[in-house]
C-alpha cells in the first residue's frame, strides 16, 4: 500500500511539466540535479542548529545582554501560602468571585490579589534576558544567510534577469551554493519549528506555526520540482528585511528607545518595499506570468503559485501588526511589540503610576505641589 501511494505520489504530472520524465533529471556528465532525498538532511541539521543556538545563547548573547545593561532577574513577591494553593491547583487567572473569597481569606484587598496573581503569572513567563538571546539568535543567522545569499547569487544571470529564471526548465543542473542556501534556510525553519513550544509564546503563535510550515512546504515544493533559481530569490527577499527587525528587537529589550526607533523604521521601509513591491511584482511575476511563455500551466506551476500567494497573505498580516507598531510609536515615541502577551510591561506601568499618585498624595499631605513646591492655604482642592 506504501508503495502504491508513493508511485502516486511521485507522479511526473504532479511536479514536472508535460512531457518530462524524472530519469531526465538524472545526474549525467558531472551534473547534478536535485533530489528530494536531499531534504533529509535538513532534520539532523536542525538539531545542530539548535546546539549551536544553545551555546550561542549561553557565550555570545548572554554577556551582550549584560554589556548593554540586561540582567537576569526573579521578580520577588511576597509568599502567600493561600493564594499560591489557589495558583498551583486551581487558576492562575481568578475570576472576580474568587478573588473576593481570596481576599478576605487573606486579608488582603481585592487589587492586592489582583497584583499577587499577576506578580506569581509573571514568575512563570521567560524575562528580557530570553526574549533577547532569541533575537540576537534569529539576528545572527539572518546576517549570515543573508550575506551568504547575496555572495551565492551576485554573479547569477538570473538575479537581474528573469527570464533567465526559466531558460532550459527543469533542466537545470543544481549548484554547491544552491544546496547549501537551501538546506541551512530550511534547517533554521526546522529548528525554529522544533523550538516553539521553549521560546516565547505571542499571539501570533499559529501565524508562527502556518508561517513556518509554509516556508518549509514551499521550500521542499520548489526543490523537488526543480524551482530552485526562483526559490533562491524568494529567501533573499525575505531575509534581507529579518534582519533589522530583530536588532529592532535586541535594542528595545536593552532600552535603547531611539536606536531601536530608527531601526524599526528602517526595518518597515525595507519590509513595505521587498514585500509588497519586489514580492509581488518581481517574484510573482516571474513565476505567474514568464513561465506561461515556455510551457502550459501544469499541476506544480499552479501550487507553488498558490502558495506563494498563501504568504503574501501573511505578509499583510504582518503588515497590520507593523502598521499598529508604527502608529504607536509616532504617537507615544516608543515601540512595544504588540503581538506579546506579557504582563510584566502592564505591571510596570501599574507601578509606576501607583507611585506617582502615592507620591501626590504623601506631598498634598505636607502641603506640597507634586513639583515639591509649597501649596498656598485654600488651594488644595484646585
Amino acid at each position: 500500500m506504501f508503495q502504491t501511494f508513493k508511485e502516486w505520489f511521485w507522479m511526473e504530472k504532479f511536479w514536472l511539466p508535460p512531457t518530462i520524465k524524472w530519469s531526465d533529471l538524472e545526474d549525467h556528465d558531472g551534473l547534478v540535479f536535485v533530489k528530494a532525498s536531499h531534504l533529509y538532511m535538513t532534520i539532523p541539521y536542525a538539531f545542530i542548529l539548535m546546539i549551536i543556538r544553545h551555546f550561542f545563547e549561553k557565550f555570545v548573547a548572554t554577556p551582550l545582554a549584560n554589556a548593554v545593561g540586561i540582567q537576569k532577574t526573579v521578580q520577588k513577591i511576597k509568599p502567600n501560602t493561600i493564594l499560591e494553593n489557589f495558583f498551583k491547583h486551581s487558576a492562575s487567572k481568578p475570576s472576580h468571585t474568587d478573588i473576593y473569597g481570596l481576599a478576605k481569606k487573606c486579608n488582603l484587598t481585592e487589587r492586592q490579589v489582583e497584583r499577587w496573581f499577576r506578580s506569581r503569572r509573571n514568575q512563570e513567563k521567560s524575562c528580557r534576558m530570553k526574549k533577547f538571546q532569541e533575537s540576537c539568535w534569529r539576528f545572527t543567522f539572518y546576517l549570515m544567510i543573508t550575506v551568504a545569499g547575496i555572495v551565492f547569487l551576485y554573479d547569477k544571470p538570473w538575479t537581474y534577469d528573469l527570464w533567465e529564471v526559466w531558460d532550459g526548465y527543469p533542466k537545470q543542473p543544481l549548484l554547491p551554493s544552491q544546496y547549501w542556501y537551501y538546506i541551512l534556510e530550511m534547517s533554521f525553519y526546522w529548528s525554529l519549528l522544533f523550538s516553539l513550544g521553549s521560546d516565547i509564546k505571542r499571539k501570533d503563535f499559529l501565524a508562527n506555526v502556518i508561517h513556518h510550515l509554509a516556508a518549509l512546504s514551499l521550500m521542499s515544493f520548489s526543490w523537488c520540482a526543480n524551482y530552485i533559481r526562483s526559490g533562491t530569490l524568494v529567501m533573499i527577499v525575505h531575509d534581507v528585511s529579518d534582519i533589522w527587525l530583530e536588532s529592532a528587537k535586541m535594542f528595545s529589550y536593552a532600552g535603547w528607545k531611539n536606536t531601536c526607533n530608527t531601526l524599526f523604521f528602517i526595518f518597515s521601509v525595507v519590509f513595505f518595499i521587498s514585500r509588497f513591491i519586489i514580492f509581488p511584482f518581481w517574484i510573482l511575476y516571474c513565476t505567474l506570468i514568464l513561465p506561461l511563455h515556455y510551457l502550459e500551466p501544469f499541476f506544480s506551476y499552479i501550487f507553488l503559485n498558490l502558495q506563494l500567494m498563501i504568504l503574501q497573505g501573511l505578509h499583510l498580516y504582518w503588515g497590520y501588526f507593523i502598521l499598529k507598531m508604527l502608529s504607536r510609536c509616532i504617537f507615544t515615541k516608543s515601540i512595544r511589540d504588540v503581538r506579546s502577551d506579557d504582563e510584566e510591561e502592564e505591571e510596570e506601568e501599574e507601578e509606576e503610576e501607583e507611585g506617582t499618585k502615592g507620591k501626590e498624595t504623601e506631598y498634598l499631605k505636607n502641603s506640597l505641589g507634586a513639583d515639591r513646591h509649597l501649596i498656598p492655604n485654600g488651594q488644595h482642592g484646585r
